[in-house]
């Protein structure tokens, strides 16, 4: 991701994006708001294609803003940095999946995603964000928490990506946690082989074993309570380390979602990319049965009054707070306006393209049930109940 602030500050980072990330997007207060995302080729001689095929777009928002009646200069101030991208080699020298770009009046931020994504270009009264909700559900986030007595470690990740993230108030060591030298510092269980498997338990004579472990569950309970500032509380947690001290931190944490399943073996010495590949086997099958299970209900549901597939009754639902789970088809568009005060839904008549005035209403519904705290998945139209392009359970 890149970010240009008001003062001209250009910072990038690779972390996977975020619910905080989408929140921030939202509340973007100057209009318009510019969105573009587009597959991008990570490879070979085609990586030539990915600055011809963002021109292009950059051409559609521009048709996009000439119909709009903006003051002298303002849609070309608005096209400025993107334009600037054009001629920024290092911008495309190391490209993901996908690219999202979103650009207003205060905001300028670039995503690289590790997501194939279909051109869009659009200018609405807020920035179309639909795309990115497959990252935070079904295939999307999950944190690695990487447990040593030495060095704890937290990695953000999705099936593409990982991040370590820095943890400020969070004890990193026992040591740190205990306020200086464990009387057991010098215990350090043998490193295994750089892969994550058993690894040796703790040994079991002498009378220190239980001073040693209820040293390590004060250290663990500590940072768990810290980590707790740090941590979405619905994103799953796999819990990685040496294969002792996963039941002793599964005893003292208190965060929700830390998985039955870890990954016992010494992790000291993988990198994030390693951890997030041997997670995912353990995360994949949980994403897959919430998804599963969000389906059912809809199913169960439908013929009640407490699910439906269809536009007139989500969206003003997905207003009214009462979407407890939004399935959208990805890749569908669905052109029209919505007037919230008179709960009217009108579809434009020609959907092949967006006209002015007019947006996505299936991004609008991931939107309003994001905000409401439901749950958004972003799959492909064949895997929305009933093969519309939305479907929603609401909660009363």
């Amino acid at each position: 991701m890149a970010l240009l602030t008001q003062d001209d500050v250009q910072v990038s980072t690779g972390r996977p994006i975020s619910r905080e990330d989408i929140q921030d997007l939202l509340q973007v207060p100057g209009r318009p708001c510019l969105s573009l995302y587009m597959p991008t080729i990570r490879a070979g001689a085609q990586t030539q294609q990915n600055p011809i095929r963002f021109k292009n777009l950059l051409r559609s928002l521009e048709e996009r803003l000439q119909g709009m009646a903006l003051p002298n200069g303002t849609a070309g101030e608005l096209l400025e940095p993107l334009r600037g991208l054009l001629d920024d080699p290092a911008f495309w020298r190391t490209p993901s999946d996908g690219l999202a770009v979103f650009r207003s009046p205060e905001l300028f931020r670039t995503y690289g995603l590790p997501l194939e994504l279909d051109e869009l270009a659009v200018v609405e009264t807020r920035f179309h964000l639909k795309p990115l909700f497959s990252l935070l559900s079904g295939d999307g986030r999950f944190y690695i928490l990487a447990l040593s007595l030495k060095n704890l470690r937290l990695i953000a990740a999705t099936r593409h990506a990982a991040e370590e993230l820095e943890l400020p108030g969070v004890p990193r060591s026992l040591a740190e946690a205990l306020g200086g030298v464990s009387r057991f510092d010098r215990f350090h269980p043998r490193p295994s082989a750089k892969i994550v498997g058993r690894s040796p338990i703790l040994p079991t004579h002498g009378p220190s074993e239980d001073d040693l472990k209820t040293e390590i569950r004060e250290f663990f309970r500590s940072a768990d309570k810290a980590l707790a500032r740090h941590l979405d509380r619905d994103v799953p947690i796999v819990l990685a380390g040496v294969e002792y001290l996963l039941p002793l931190y599964k005893d003292a944490a208190e965060l929700p979602r830390v998985l039955a399943d870890g990954l016992p073996g010494n992790a000291d010495g993988l990198s994030p990319e390693e951890l997030r590949d041997t997670a995912w086997e353990i995360v994949e099958p949980v994403f897959h049965a919430e998804r599963r299970k969000a389906a059912d209900r809809y199913f169960d549901l439908v013929g009640t009054g407490r699910a439906s597939s269809r536009y007139e009754e989500i969206l003003p639902a997905a207003h009214d707070g009462r979407v407890d789970t939004l399935f959208v088809a990805r890749g569908v568009r669905l052109w029209g306006t919505y007037d919230a005060d008179q709960r009217a839904v009108r579809l434009q008549e020609d959907q092949t393209a967006q006209r002015n005035g007019s947006e996505d209403l299936l991004d609008r519904a991931a939107v309003q049930t994001f905000l409401n705290r439901g749950t958004v998945y972003a799959v492909p139209q064949a895997e929305v109940p009933d093969g519309q392009a939305m479907a929603a359970v609401f909660r009363y």
